[in-house]
């Protein structure tokens, strides 16, 4: 009786989970190919300039420092908090918590905003000291100052655009949240195309005029401001747009929340931190930040339309299960959320492994078009289609913890990964400053992650005891397929060394193949998982 009962369970859910992952895999791909349309177009406007390197790095400004207030954490923590005050109260009291928080946000946010201003000469002094010619260096610290006090208002309306995704998500609607940063990227490029017809293209700091830097500021921030109009209008479609309190310190709820909130700060800014250490050294190799960042790029670009996505999807059923304290529930959907994280990154593994060559040949451009960069960027890859496994799987375990409202674990998790990463690209400086230490130093990043999946999977292990942790039969059907898959895979791996490194043979092949394998692996998947008999 109990086996049917959890089969029913995980029947009722399934279908839901595959298809709230697939919305949010689908629009966050839309979301990252406009993203990087954005860079395209922003290097074809403003040219190889130390104007473009200040204007890339200081309109990402703000969304770096919201980061450190909340950034991705934010959903992790307000979804199980509103999902909760659904349940005890209906919506009006979710209503009233998400307005309890979006109130001390927002006054937080503010006060990092007049922060920034005030700062906006410091801020701007590190996107412009190594610009060598001193009068050249002076008025690109003036420019990039403008430049900062334009975008440091948009942290208030990061804070406002990421409340309306943590509302859509709590009610379970995925598809705007995940696809309007799209419009905002296309209101950027065309912010950038605009500016660049009106005042020229490829001027350097010495011949940037005022008025350029304030159509890109200004527009940059409109973005940003239609970004967040789109996610309020989501959150009202849901009944929860946000009205911000100030009585968030009267109600207990409310400040359960932001507790959680606050503790849970270090589990976006130790990876950041990490990154930036890793950056920091990959320097010390010519063409090594562009390795690095491009493997760190991959890596979170696959996770996101894969087990992440899956992770985001599974958030709110976890976190009404355990506001429930139905373990069985819980259970099923851990187990669900497990599966469907795996069967989506397998593929992406195999295929990223055994194409690695080919997708490095057409990554690298320009002067970076070397055998040195090419060949260390290619293992970086094959690293990485790894990662974003382990990742995953990271990911959609601290989700579980914080369904549950746990945040002790998955800030130990982000602390122990990064001194994993510390440690390794110490490790990295023994080696010689060519492409082994790149390749060490992408390494540092999967240990990172399996040292925090490996933390915050222990600890659901425990809390879960005695439910089944995991569906093996699912498992092992995604594993089939993916053996199934290797043919074509293979097949992938040898047109490659046939090609003699062509590009356009390389990038048709990716594509090609790729659309083959994955069909490959779908109906493989159907039917290995029909035969094992995976409660997936």
């Amino acid at each position: 009786m109990v086996a049917a009962t959890v089969t029913a369970l995980e029947d009722q859910t399934a279908a839901a989970t595959v298809r709230n992952s697939a919305t949010v895999a689908g629009w966050t791909l839309v979301s990252r190919v406009t993203g990087l349309l954005r860079v395209v177009v922003v290097g074809a406007v403003l040219g190889p300039t130390y104007f473009a390197n200040a204007f890339q790095t200081g309109y990402v400004v703000p969304n770096l420092v919201f980061t450190l207030i909340a950034g991705p954490v934010l959903a992790m923590v307000v979804v199980p908090g509103v999902v909760r005050a659904v349940g005890g109260g209906g919506v009006a009291r979710a209503r009233e918590v998400l307005g309890g928080v979006g109130g001390w946000l927002l006054g937080v946010s503010a006060g990092v905003v007049v922060l920034v201003m005030v700062l906006s000469p410091a801020v701007a002094w590190t996107l412009t000291f190594g610009i060598p010619e001193p009068v050249a260096r002076a008025r690109g610290l003036w420019l990039s100052t403008l430049l900062v006090l334009f975008v440091a208002p948009q942290v208030l309306l990061y804070a406002l655009l990421h409340l309306g995704m943590a509302a859509q998500q709590a009610r379970g609607r995925f598809a705007l949240a995940a696809g309007a940063p799209a419009v905002e990227n296309v209101v950027l490029v065309l912010t950038v195309v605009l500016a660049g017809w009106c005042y020229g293209v490829g001027l350097d700091v010495e011949r940037v005029p005022v008025g350029l830097v304030v159509v890109l500021g200004v527009g940059s921030t409109a973005a940003v401001a239609l970004h967040a109009v789109l996610q309020l209008v989501g959150a009202a479609r849901v009944g929860l747009l946000v009205r911000p309190s100030m009585r968030w310190r009267s109600d207990p709820e409310v400040r359960a929340v932001t507790r959680r909130l606050v503790r849970s700060v270090g589990v976006a800014a130790w990876p950041a931190a990490g990154m930036y250490v890793l950056l920091a050294l990959a320097g010390s190799v010519p063409g090594g930040v562009f390795v690095v960042q491009l493997s760190y790029s991959v890596f979170y670009s696959l996770s996101y339309v894969s087990a992440r996505a899956v992770s985001m999807a599974a958030l709110p059923g976890l976190a009404r299960a355990a506001h429930r304290e139905d373990g069985v529930r819980f259970g099923s959907a851990w187990r669900q959320g497990l599966s469907y994280a795996v069967m989506a990154s397998l593929p992406l593994l195999a295929l990223l492994a055994v194409s690695a060559s080919a997708a490095a040949n057409i990554l690298a451009n320009g002067e970076l078009r070397h055998a040195a960069l090419i060949g260390p960027l290619a293992t970086c890859l094959g690293v990485v289609a790894v990662a974003q496994l382990v990742g995953g799987v990271h990911d959609i375990g601290r989700q579980a913890l914080f369904a549950r409202l746990e945040d002790r674990v998955p800030r130990r998790a982000s602390e122990g990964a990064f001194g994993v990463i510390v440690l390794a690209a110490a490790a990295a400086l023994l080696l010689p400053a060519d492409g082994s230490r790149l390749v060490w130093l992408v390494v540092a990043i999967l240990g990172g992650e399996l040292a925090a999946a490996a933390t915050v999977v222990a600890r659901l292990r425990r809390v879960m005891w005695p439910e089944r942790f995991a569906d093996l039969r699912a498992l092992g059907g995604a594993l089939v397929a993916t053996l199934v898959m290797a043919p074509v895979a293979a097949a992938m791996w040898w047109m490659h060394q046939l090609d003699g490194g062509d590009r356009l043979a390389d990038l048709a092949l990716l594509a090609l193949g790729g659309v083959v394998a994955l069909g490959v692996y779908v109906l493989a998947l159907r039917v290995a998982v029909r035969r094992i008999g995976g409660g997936s």
